[in-house]
């Protein structure tokens, strides 16, 4: 017996999301307002619901869903590119906003209107954790740091530990491969213009 699971988000009223989600290729297959607002989507052969909650805090949001998707490269282009067409720019900060999407990233998080995030990861996706032990013994220990940050970056949507990491490092490892230092500071850049990292 088949038994589906279907994410349930909060939001403050159901027109701060569905106009987004919309926009994003998401089909609106249910909606009502009383007795309670709450609305169903469709979307790729996977439903996402979502109820009104008049006390609902966007900056205060810990709504989380993950979808599976056969690739993200492509869907990651898609939505931006459907972002730019409703706010006319990619935010990589504040609500609505898209993570950045690096080559041979296998997911990234959209976050919406009502603080939201939904994890669109590829299908097949290594499990981190054993990546990162079977990388250890070829990695510098700058290497290790931008594992770690990648880690938590990617996968755990950390970004204030992730840039921490890499600062510590590239103190202690002043001295590393240039290569590695530049790559470090990079990443530590696009990190610091993360949101996570100007929250009050």
């Amino acid at each position: 017996m088949t038994v589906n699971a279907i994410p349930l988000l909060p939001c403050r009223a159901l027109d701060d999301v569905l106009p987004f989600y919309q926009k994003l290729g998401f089909e609106v297959i249910q909606r009502q307002e009383r007795p309670n607002p709450y609305a169903a989507t469709h979307w790729r052969g996977s439903d996402v619901h979502f109820f009104g909650l008049a006390a609902h805090d966007a900056a205060r949001a810990y709504g989380m869903c993950l979808l599976i998707v056969p690739e993200v490269e492509q869907l990651h282009a898609h939505f931006s590119q459907a972002i730019r067409a409703l706010l006319g720019k990619v935010p990589a900060r504040g609500l609505p906003r898209i993570t950045r999407m690096r080559p041979g990233q296998t997911r990234f998080t959209v976050v919406d209107p009502a603080g939201n995030s939904v994890l669109y990861i590829r299908r097949g996706e290594k499990d981190p954790h054993e990546e990162t032990k079977r990388l250890q013994n070829g990695l510098s220990p700058l290497g290790k740091a931008l594992r770690a940050a990648e880690v938590l970056s990617d996968y755990k949507n950390d970004d204030v530990t992730a840039a921490k990491v890499l600062q510590a490092a590239l103190v202690k490892h002043a001295d590393a491969d240039p290569h590695e230092v530049t790559l470090a500071k990079s990443r530590l850049a696009e990190l610091s213009s993360s949101d996570a990292l100007h929250q009050p």
